[in-house]
């Protein structure tokens, strides 16, 4: 755990079931040891979980809206809001940390009644879907990395600016830039949606609870073992855009090298939003990998 100075006092963001809000953001609701958890679920068949990234104001929507549906025409598609983040209950004195939010998202898929599941985790959600294949690696079958932490790695710029950010119109359409290498990505209505997000009762102060100044020791505490990711027994696909600013194109070939049943898939043109940059070369990738 990573001590008194993580925690965070904020005002808790209620979830609620279908229906009950116009905020395609809000899903279902689940009790996971008192911890009200937002999530989305579409779809049948095998059970793929979403793990989003750690940016302000994501949650499990704004992360997978392009990927949910394209998945869910093959799989049982779960994306939850982790701890700390989009409308998933904000506990007064919760740790973040890999260890709790590992605990949260094991018991997220116990409360659903998930015992086996393929994983597809997004930046800090590679770190999280790694840790949970180190830690129980009977209940994951396949898992996609995508610009995934996990490994350390001198922190970039472009990661220090997004755990770093303080709320304002202007530094979020400054972060959409840093996210996107195309520039028809990074709009002015999206950044004021996503500063809206940030500002949300409670959002920032979670968010700035979790990765403070200096930044580097986050990078490392999300880290699983090499030795332990060397171990992993799982059929792995590694993802990530060639201009990512975020995380290092040279994570995902240290993961290639750890992993002895990995490929890597490196999208040219692209930056750390590999499933909106090209939602659908990916979504097929993934689909037909986990199929």
């Amino acid at each position: 755990m990573r001590g008194a100075e993580r925690r965070a006092r904020a005002p808790v963001a209620t979830a609620y079931g279908p229906g009950m809000s116009e905020n395609p953001e809000i899903g279902s609701s689940v009790d996971v040891d008192g911890i009200a958890t937002n999530h989305h679920r579409a779809g049948s068949g095998p059970v793929v979980l979403l793990v989003h990234g750690s940016g302000p104001g994501v949650s499990a929507w704004a992360n997978w809206r392009l990927t949910i549906p394209a998945l869910a025409e093959r799989f049982t598609v779960v994306a939850p809001d982790i701890v700390g983040f989009g409308f998933t209950d904000r506990p007064e004195g919760f740790d973040y940390s890999l260890d709790s939010w590992r605990a949260h998202l094991l018991g997220f898929a116990d409360a659903l009644g998930l015992d086996r599941f393929s994983m597809v985790g997004n930046s800090f959600g590679g770190a999280l879907a790694l840790s949970m294949a180190a830690h129980a690696p009977e209940r994951v079958d396949r898992l996609v990395l995508m610009g995934a932490a996990g490994v350390s790695f001198p922190i970039t710029e472009g990661l220090d600016r997004v755990w770093g950010y303080e709320p304002s119109l202007e530094t979020m359409r400054g972060l959409l830039d840093v996210f996107a290498f195309d520039p028809a990505f990074a709009t002015d209505e999206l950044a004021e949606l996503r500063y809206a997000a940030s500002v949300r009762p409670g959002f920032q102060e979670s968010f700035a609870a979790m990765f403070p100044a200096p930044r580097q020791r986050w990078v490392d505490a999300l880290a699983t073992p090499e030795d332990v990711i060397a171990a992993l027994p799982h059929r792995t696909l590694v993802v990530h855009g060639r201009d990512d600013r975020v995380i290092p194109l040279s994570n995902s070939y240290r993961l290639l090298e750890l992993v002895d049943d990995a490929q890597l898939h490196v999208f040219g043109r692209c930056g750390h939003w590999t499933q909106i940059e090209h939602a659908g070369e990916f979504n097929r990738l993934v689909g037909d990998f986990l199929a």
